[in-house]
Order: structure tokens, then C-alpha cells, then sequence
């Protein structure tokens, strides 16, 4: 991205969309290899649904390393915390059963969802197809790489409905409580 050709405004956006979508996709990798670590011990059928989720995620993280690099974008400074956290949340859901895992996964990946919907808005008023030539080709790379992984995410947010979420219990307090972390996590990392 030729940071010249775009305003204060945009690249402050783009630097934190970096950061933000950088430490995300790090939390969703470690959080389903903590629900992976779980429930391939205890729940097999489920293994190969999870595997496909987290390799998912593997490579969002992996393209998000990449672009961070690229840009110099530096990583959350509670990059830490984030690996702490979201282990802790994929195991202590996965622990809960395929039920507890799959409303962690329906939580999360709503607030995703949403959020990359943010960007997405975001990306397509502030640079039109018709712009985006004159402004910068990547802008074109960076908008279809959030589309792809919003897709991916609304992806994993139906299996997770198909596969007994809303019968974890206490569903809507488990639900609800790590949308609420997510929501915050976003805001931080956005900033911190």
C-alpha cells in the first residue's frame, strides 16, 4: 500500500484494521486449537469439523502476519494476553462439551462477522471501485481479503447453529459473556 497516496485518515483506518484483524485471527487459532486439544480426546466425530475451522483460521492469521509485516504495522501491545485468553476460552468451552465449544464459536464468530462488516463498509465508502485505481491497487487485495474471511467466519457461524450450539448451557449467559469479550478485545486491540 503506498501510504503516500492516501490521506491521515485512511491510512490511521488501514493500520488499525491491520492490528485489529492481526490480533483476532491469532485469538480464533488458539482458540480452536484449545477446543482441537479437547475435543479430539473426547468428542473424535467432531475432529474433523474443528480441524477445518482451525486451519481456516490458520491461514487468516497467517495472511494477517504477512500484511502486518508488509506495512509495519505493529502487532496489539496485549499480544500476550490475547494468546492467555483465547486458549483459555477454547478449552474451557471445548470442556463444556461440543455444546459449550459450538456456542463459543456461534459467539465469536458474530462479533466477527459484524466487525468485518464494519470494515468492509468502511473500505467500500472511503474507496469506490471507481477510486480505487487512482488511490491504490491494494486497496482492491485488502478489500476481498476481508470479504473472504467474513465469508469463512459466517461460515463457521452456521456450523456452529448446526451442530448444537444453542444447547449449551447456560447458553445465553455463555453466549452473551464472550460477545461482550470479543467486543472488547476489538476496541483494545484497535488502539492498544
Amino acid at each position: 500500500m503506498a501510504r503516500h497516496a492516501l490521506s491521515k485518515a485512511e491510512a490511521s483506518f488501514i493500520t488499525k484494521l491491520i492490528r485489529v484483524d492481526q490480533a483476532g485471527e491469532l485469538g480464533a487459532d488458539l482458540i480452536y486449537r484449545g477446543q482441537y486439544m479437547v475435543l479430539s480426546r473426547t468428542k473424535p466425530e467432531i475432529e474433523p469439523l474443528i480441524k477445518h475451522m482451525w486451519e481456516q483460521e490458520q491461514h487468516h492469521r497467517r495472511t494477517f502476519n504477512e500484511l502486518q509485516q508488509k506495512y509495519r504495522v505493529r502487532p496489539s501491545l496485549l499480544t500476550p494476553i490475547w494468546k492467555v485468553a483465547a486458549t483459555g476460552l477454547g478449552c474451557a468451552t471445548a470442556l463444556l462439551g461440543q455444546e459449550g465449544a459450538m456456542a463459543c464459536t456461534e459467539a465469536v464468530e458474530t462479533v466477527i462477522g459484524g466487525h468485518y462488516n464494519t470494515q468492509l463498509r468502511w473500505l467500500h465508502e472511503n474507496f469506490p471501485p471507481k477510486e480505487e485505481r487512482s488511490k491504490d491497487e491494494e486497496i482492491t487485495s485488502l478489500k476481498s481479503i476481508v470479504k473472504q474471511f467474513r465469508d469463512e467466519e459466517l461460515e463457521h457461524l452456521e456450523i456452529a447453529v448446526e451442530n448444537d450450539s444453542h444447547e449449551a448451557r447456560p447458553y445465553w449467559l455463555l453466549t452473551e459473556t464472550i460477545k461482550a469479550g470479543c467486543r472488547g478485545a476489538i476496541w483494545v486491540a484497535e488502539r492498544v
